[in-house]
């Protein structure tokens, strides 16, 4: 089974590997990137791109937004919605928090949202797959190993955190999503 995982893996493009903890679809583009330009998002109410704060959007709305606008390679934009959202604790709002500084470069503040993240629900396996990712890319691999085994760990075997992060430590290539 774990040949077919890691198969799976390998053979997908890397845009089809989703930032959730075991969603192998990336987001579908919505009017939020197709039209929406800067730090905005499409408001179906209101039928026009707004900023995320005037925007009907709910927490899960905004988090969609994010990860889409995050998956476009827009990372300033994603955290314009993220610094929206109302829950700033909630653990998948830090663990994007972590990811967009990450791709953005900035490590030391990524490690502290995964941290933040991590504290509240230890088995958000997410936000260790994305933290394993950038210790691979920083040279990390124990570190990262140690991640993946607390994935294998929290119940994530077969999952694409588990996958994304395994395929990683075995290329030393992370996942831009």
């Amino acid at each position: 089974m774990r040949i077919l995982t890691l198969a799976a893996v390998l053979t997908l493009p890397v845009a089809a590997l989703a930032a959730s903890g075991n969603d192998w679809n990336p987001p579908k583009p919505t009017e939020t990137t197709k039209i929406c330009k800067g730090k905005r998002v499409w408001d179906e109410d209101k039928k026009r791109c707004v900023r995320p704060r005037k925007s009907s959007l709910n927490q899960d709305g905004l988090l969609g937004a994010a990860r889409e606008l995050a998956y476009a390679g827009r990372q300033e934009d994603a955290q314009a919605v993220l610094s929206a959202m109302a829950d700033q604790k909630d653990t998948m709002v830090l663990t994007y928090w972590g990811f967009t500084h990450r791709k953005l470069g900035n490590l030391e503040l990524a490690q502290a949202y995964y941290n933040q993240a991590l504290a509240q629900d230890p088995d958000n396996i997410l936000a260790r797959s994305y933290m394993g990712q950038g210790l691979v890319a920083q040279g990390k691999y124990d570190a990262a190993r140690a991640q993946w085994k607390e994935i294998r760990t929290r119940g994530g075997d077969g999952t694409w955190a588990e996958a994304s992060l395994r395929n990683a430590l075995e290329t030393g290539t992370s996942y831009d999503y």
